[in-house]
């Protein structure tokens, strides 16, 4: 299920500073598709270099997760927070152009649906001629489930034959095991799935909270070969240990999946989560590794997770992550115009 044209269209508004590049912000420059057009083969200038947005308005599997619900209207903060943003350079130009393609929904308790959903909208995202990046605005952590299938399912995912890998940063491992799926269990359904398809899931964390992840999860992600680092480590590595952490990780893919699940910012920054960081690894070290990722080439599928608004005191997490999905994509944005 979409959203009308007309529902994403309400969001991006804001202040008119003046016309010419020089005054633009987002809200000015996305462009809305209605997704009935896309699917039915009438999408307007589709080849014209840009970054897609859509939304997974989901909070099932934070439920099911026993976290603290909200997460459903988080694509509407994340857009109310880009709106206001300026924007330069080749987006700034309209070099790059930037559509918004809607909102999947998971309805009820319906979660499988709303994730299939999701995928199919993340996969005709990905697959649009001139698709420079997808971002994919959650939504509890289940998202990336969903965007895991909307990559298999592309022409630019495993099932291609590209060597694809997955960095999250987060404080959890999402790792569980439970008999239905959960925010908690996304990256260990990946695992399954690879396995089946005979591949190894390639799966990076950085900001793990060594009192929130027990020894099974531990033990799990060295069964799977996960590389990580703790919120400690990551800050004693500063920006440039970050950085050299996310281009080794990247060196040897064709594409990679990154995925930011906002818990992983210290509570200050970030209170709007279903579980706030007692800890939490500081903006500045997490944009480290936003940038490392964007800047590397090879970043096709972005998704931000875990806001919940009705906790997110004076919109700092909102606004946080704003600077990080703008960040990534100014620079991908630059990358080859």
């Amino acid at each position: 299920m979409t959203n009308t044209p007309g529902d994403a269209a309400s969001v991006w508004t804001g202040r008119h500073d003046g016309h010419g590049p020089e005054h633009a912000r987002w809200h000015r420059s996305v462009q809305v598709v209605d997704t009935h057009e896309l699917s039915a083969g009438g999408d307007p200038d589709p080849a014209a270099p840009h970054v897609a947005l859509l939304g997974f308005r989901s909070e099932e599997g934070v439920r099911r997760n026993r976290g603290r619900v909200g997460a459903a209207h988080g694509p509407a903060a994340l857009r109310r927070a880009l709106a206001p943003l300026a924007l330069h350079g080749p987006l700034a130009l309209g070099e790059v152009e930037l559509h918004d393609l809607g909102d999947a929904e998971t309805l009820g308790v319906d979660l499988e649906g709303g994730q299939a959903s999701a995928a199919a909208l993340t996969t005709a995202a990905l697959d649009r001629a001139g698709s420079r990046l997808t971002v994919v605005l959650g939504g509890g952590h289940e998202t990336a489930w969903s965007s895991y299938i909307g990559l298999a399912d592309s022409g630019i995912g495993p099932t291609a034959g590209r060597r694809w890998g997955v960095l999250n940063l987060d404080a959890h491992f999402d790792l569980r095991e439970e008999p239905r799926p959960t925010s908690g269990t996304p990256f260990a359904q990946m695992a399954v799935a690879e396995q089946a398809a005979g591949r190894q899931l390639q799966y990076a964390v950085l900001g793990i909270a060594e009192p929130s992840n027990t020894g099974a999860l531990f033990a799990r992600a060295l069964e799977l070969s996960v590389r990580w680092w703790t919120d400690e480590q990551c800050l004693a590595a500063g920006v440039d240990g970050i950085r050299r952490f996310v281009e080794e990780f990247t060196a040897d893919l064709d594409v990679l999946y990154l995925t930011i699940d906002l818990d992983v910012l210290p509570a200050a920054t970030a209170p709007g989560v279903s579980a706030p960081a007692a800890y939490g690894v500081p903006l500045p070290l997490i944009a480290a590794a936003v940038r490392a990722a964007a800047g590397s080439g090879k970043l096709a599928l972005l998704d931000v997770v875990e806001l919940n608004p009705s906790l997110d005191i004076d919109g700092r997490t909102a606004r946080s992550a704003a600077r990080l999905i703008d960040d990534a994509v100014r620079l991908v944005g630059a990358i080859g115009a």
